[in-house]
């Protein structure tokens, strides 16, 4: 009876709920899409430098852990001494440059020789290696969202450069240029973002942190493989304010809009009230027949959410496809409770309100 009851009741207004259902999506939506878009960029950021084959990352002493944004190089002859230490085999500098003219993309600055050492080299699937000054190379999830074909030319910080090689993705960045000439173009001459350490034997690598940082005290020293469980947005505080913003955002337009539902809701059936309460219906059964709606209002737009996550997506990957968004089913659930939550809050006072009218005045009322 109540089910039929509350059923009813949500589709008298199919306009009304159906713009419920949309806020309660939009929603949901928002916070798996956020989340998912920082989770996707830091785990894959995270694979790619692990996919280099190192084993020990050096950065410099103010560097930030998402190393696409840092800005703090050091002196490239600290790789030399990293090199003479028990255990080295090989170090690789790197020198790195976040690029927005045009779109959104890190420059890797590599010396060839050194970088070949350490991570066995590209894969490549057409071309050569890196030879020339002017000379690049760019993986093929660039090549394939910029258009990128061999031989062509690609502008970056307003150099022409000659892509000589187009190889597979998951190794460091995408886009890999000489080192020399990238430190000339902004002014880093002699410096590198990040050293890549080669052990001579990976059972070896707690000496070799161990060592660095007796040389390097200052400075962070990170197994690679530890790299992974470090990129996540907690420890990125800017990150983190920024999605906790963006739920904060989501909930806001989800409780607002259901708060209005419910509101209106409760004046267009004050008379439909008195009735139930001349019948002797309790407060609390008015209040559960009330948050039923609601409840019912928030799983259908649950649902939806989830669907048009889905779908923008596939419409982001398909405009941008470098990006990476990670749906993942525990944040599905985290953005199903947190609109259910919002829903009820926002429901709460219209229900009370209607639980508390007068019998006689609501059937009087016009």
């Amino acid at each position: 009876m109540m089910g039929q009851f509350v059923f009813r009741n949500l589709f008298h207004r199919p306009v009304r709920t159906l713009i419920g259902v949309v806020a309660i999506a939009v929603e949901v939506t928002l916070v798996i899409v956020i989340v998912g878009l920082t989770s996707g960029m830091l785990q894959e950021t995270a694979k790619r430098i692990e996919g280099i084959g190192a084993d020990i990352m050096v950065q410099a002493p103010s560097a930030q852990i998402f190393i696409v944004m840092s800005g703090s190089p050091m002196p490239i002859k600290i790789g030399e001494k990293i090199h003479e230490l028990k255990y080295v085999q090989y170090v690789s500098p790197a020198f790195l440059q976040f690029n927005t003219s045009g779109g959104v993309e890190t420059i890797w600055g590599i010396d060839p020789v050194s970088f070949r050492d350490v991570s066995n080299g590209f894969v490549f699937h057409e071309g050569h290696d890196l030879e020339g000054p002017d000379d690049m190379l760019v993986d093929d999830w660039q090549a394939r969202a910029k258009h990128v074909k061999l031989a062509d030319t690609y502008t970056l910080l307003n150099h022409a450069w000659k892509v000589v090689g187009i190889v597979e993705h998951g190794k460091a960045g995408r886009i890999f240029v000489p080192i020399t000439t990238l430190q000339e173009l902004v002014g880093g001459r002699d410096k590198a973002t990040i050293f890549l350490v080669k052990c001579t034997r990976p059972e070896h690598t707690p000496d070799v942190i161990g060592e660095i940082k007796e040389l390097l005290p200052n400075y962070p020293v990170r197994p690679v493989k530890e790299f992974m469980t470090l990129m996540t947005s907690t420890n990125i505080p800017a990150l983190q304010t920024f999605i906790n913003s963006m739920i904060a955002l989501a909930v806001s337009i989800g409780l607002l809009v259901i708060f209005l539902s419910m509101y209106t809701t409760v004046l267009e059936r004050t008379r439909d009230i008195g009735v139930l309460k001349s019948l002797g219906a309790s407060k609390f059964l008015i209040i559960r027949a009330l948050l039923a709606e609601t409840t019912l209002l928030c799983l259908l737009g649950i649902v939806a959410g989830i669907g048009l996550s889905y779908v923008v997506r596939a419409g982001f990957l398909k405009l941008f496809p470098t990006l990476s968004i990670l749906i993942t089913a525990g944040w599905v659930l985290r953005a199903g409770l947190i609109a259910i939550v919002g829903a009820l809050v926002g429901a709460s006072y219209p229900a009370w309100q209607a639980s508390r009218k007068d019998a006689v005045e609501a059937l009087s009322y016009d």
